[in-house]
């Protein structure tokens, strides 16, 4: 039977949306099928509400299983005419339809506002118990003191047992950050004696972004940045001299101002182009008034966007001012402070005791990914990032930061971070920044490097010169323990990341090399392809180092090891030298590790195909349910795991580097944001296990 959760906001303004967000989350990596559903949309078509959209592309769910119910509009109009019953059929036979391909539905209710308050409490208690949902209760402790918020709770669950609503938890949100503990410790039990969790209000959520203003006053960009996913920190009016408005510039700020104040406009650009001046967010022109043409050429370059509106000073700002950030904007920005806030203050397991699903019984790419976030977070480590001067790495950082996966120290030059990030609008708050150039550690580290490199008569000088680079000075963090990893390699060589590691950190004690593996996501499973990205010939005693540190790697990653020792001839069924190469191989690796399911040779049908195996290898405990896939040679192993991505759609998510003493990744030139996130938590969850010797 399909569980359906409605979450129901019981005061205005309660921020439900980052409760069903985090819900999703949760859900997403507990349950096969997990559905949504907005029974009322704000806008005029429900399949195009922001928030069901963003819940469909967050959690890849298709059409039919994310979908609005009613407009606001149409619910109203039924509601005066006293037709409540069709509201209620109407948002059923909707939900219905999500159920039958769901395990799990999460329902989102409707604001509490205005007048219309009291009607709409007794709609969605209404609707909960139509759709046969247990309720998950919102309130907001906005401007409220912690005895206020506590009383908030007592009337809401007075409310909903009047309603006889099936009470599956209460939530406070919105919560000042000073008064989150004293709110957990005042708030009464309910009856079931289960926690009330209590989550801050998040300032990365509330505070608007430029793309947001601009769509709710209908500005028209006329120069500058294209990028709108700035947040707008403050609001700043300039209505006087030059001197005395850059005095209250900060950054983030939107800057309103008439469109022939030429002083201003240069001056706010000038600001943005010197380390030691504010970055605003943008620039918004008012009264319809356009600037000098050669004015309008300086701001054309602008790192920030700039805007031209009709309206007067004061009504824009008085708009602005009323704009209020959404989840639903869409900005995964948003969505990550969301998640960072719920994984810090829900205790998930304690709710899912609640809910009693089923165990899911299949590995969806998302679920995987999901899942690596959290067991990320799930013992807190600390990695460096050593190219700080690459746009896409102090992205990652940001939504790592944000999402609360592990601690970050950024490398590269200060002044320079701090402007590619303020021209950007990326947050770096919580972030360390280290520029090794001007670092005390440097001297500590390059006395480190002559020692461990004496062998190789390295001087002091030289040494000194090697810490400039990023990564050897994030790899000798790693080495004396000041993180717990690093990831390289967005605008450097795998060489470059790789060699500092080989030079003094090394490989684990009775491992020959360091290999690579693929994480290779497909559409229900997950299975792990070794080596494609480091060693182009391995010999058959490396062959056996890369499946027993492939093996090792996917029981990190909840993947159960079947090794298949992979060749053209499965079995005895052929000879020859690469053959019989594999075949050694596969018996040092059982010599080594007899504990270990391995198969070999073996060709990839039989290997992944229960039919192949049963003529094949009838026997065999790893054939035709193989997980980790050793080939002979990194020309096979590249060239197959970028055809099963290609041709089976699967996500390939590495390399991920194995066998060194301490955890150091890489990353491909090309790698987007959400590569780098993920190789970062990949680092993280590495780092988790004792160090080697």
């Amino acid at each position: 039977m399909t569980r359906g959760i409605y979450v129901s906001a019981m005061t205005n303004g309660s921020g439900k949306s980052l409760i069903s967000l985090g819900l999703a989350d949760m859900l997403h990596r507990h349950a096969d099928r997990v559905g949504f559903f907005r029974p009322i949309v704000e806008g005029g078509d429900p399949t195009a509400d922001p928030m069901v959209r963003l819940m469909q592309r967050a959690f890849d769910l298709p059409e039919t299983r994310a979908r609005g119910g009613l407009t606001r509009a149409e619910a109203r109009a039924l509601l005066v005419t006293g037709d409540r019953a069709e509201i209620d059929a109407r948002c059923v036979a909707i939900y219905s339809e999500i159920a039958a391909e769901c395990d799990v539905v999460i329902v989102e209710g409707t604001d509490l506002s205005g007048n219309d308050a009291a009607v709409e409490f007794d709609l969605n208690a209404r609707l909960a118990n139509n759709l046969g949902a247990m309720v998950l209760a919102v309130v907001s402790a906005k401007d409220m003191s912690v005895e206020e918020a506590a009383d908030a709770v007592d009337v809401a669950r007075r409310e909903l047992d009047a309603a006889k609503v099936s009470l599956l938890a209460m939530m406070v949100n919105r919560a000042a950050d000073d008064a989150v503990t004293a709110i957990s410790e005042q708030v009464r039990p309910g009856r079931s004696g289960r926690p009330v969790y209590v989550i801050p209000e998040l300032y990365e959520i509330s505070q608007p972004t430029v793309s947001e203003v601009a769509v709710d006053l209908g500005a028209r960009q006329i120069a500058g940045n294209s990028n709108l996913e700035r947040d707008v920190t403050s609001v700043r009016v300039a209505a006087m001299n030059v001197g005395n408005f850059l005095h209250l510039l900060t950054d983030g700020a939107l800057v309103i101002v008439p469109g022939d104040r030429a002083d201003v406009l240069v001056a706010t650009l000038a600001s943005s182009f010197s380390p030691e001046f504010p970055v605003p967010s943008a620039l918004f022109l008012t009264g319809g008034l356009t600037p000098d043409p050669n004015i309008l050429a300086l701001l054309a370059q602008a790192p920030f966007p700039v805007f031209a509106l009709d309206d007067d000073t004061y009504t824009v700002a008085r708009r602005v001012s009323e704009v209020r950030g959404e989840i639903a904007s869409g900005l995964r920005r948003k969505a990550a402070a969301a998640l960072g806030a719920w994984s810090r203050q829900v205790d998930e397991n304690e709710l899912l005791e609640r809910l009693e699903l089923p165990r899911p019984v299949s590995m969806t790419p998302l679920r995987f990914l999901h899942e690596l976030i959290q067991r990320a977070r799930a013992e807190r480590k600390h990695i460096v990032l050593p190219e700080g001067e690459d746009l896409r790495v102090l992205k990652a950082a940001e939504i790592l930061q944000r999402r609360d996966v592990c601690d970050l120290t950024v490398l590269g030059p200060e002044a320079r971070v701090r402007e590619l990030a303020a021209g950007q609008g990326i947050d770096l708050s919580g972030l360390a920044l280290v520029d090794p150039a001007t670092s005390d550690l440097r001297e500590e580290f390059a006395t480190e490097y002559v020692r461990l490199r004496a062998h190789k008569n390295v001087s002091m000088k030289e040494a000194r010169e090697r810490m400039l680079e990023g990564a050897y000075f994030g790899t000798m963090m790693v080495q004396l323990g000041k993180v717990d990893g690093m990831v390289s390699g967005a605008a450097h060589t795998t060489a470059n990341t790789i060699r500092p590691a080989l030079e003094f950190v090394k490989t684990k004690d009775g491992v020959k090399i360091v290999s690579s593996v693929f994480l290779m996501l497909l559409q229900d499973r997950v299975l792990v392809y070794g080596d494609c990205a480091v060693n182009p010939e391995p010999d058959e005693e490396q062959l056996a180092d890369i499946a027993v540190a492939s093996a090792e790697t996917a029981e990190q990653f909840g993947v159960e090891p079947r090794i298949a020792m992979l060749s053209y001839s499965t079995g005895e069924s052929g000879s020859g030298g690469a053959v019989d190469e594999v075949r050694r191989a596969t018996e040092l690796v059982r010599k080594q590790r007899p504990d270990l399911a391995v198969e070999g040779p073996i060709q990839y049908d039989a290997a992944v195909d229960a039919s192949v195996a049963a003529s094949k290898l009838p026997d065999s405990t790893v054939a035709g349910q193989a997980t980790v896939f050793i080939f002979p040679d990194l020309n096979t192993g590249n060239n197959t795991y970028k055809a099963v991505q290609q041709s089976a759609g699967a996500v390939a998510v590495g390399p991920v580097l194995q066998g060194l003493r301490k955890p150091v990744n890489d990353l491909s030139r090309g790698c987007t944001v959400e590569d780098i996130v993920n190789t970062v938590a990949i680092t993280a969850v590495q780092a988790q296990q004792p160090a080697a010797s």
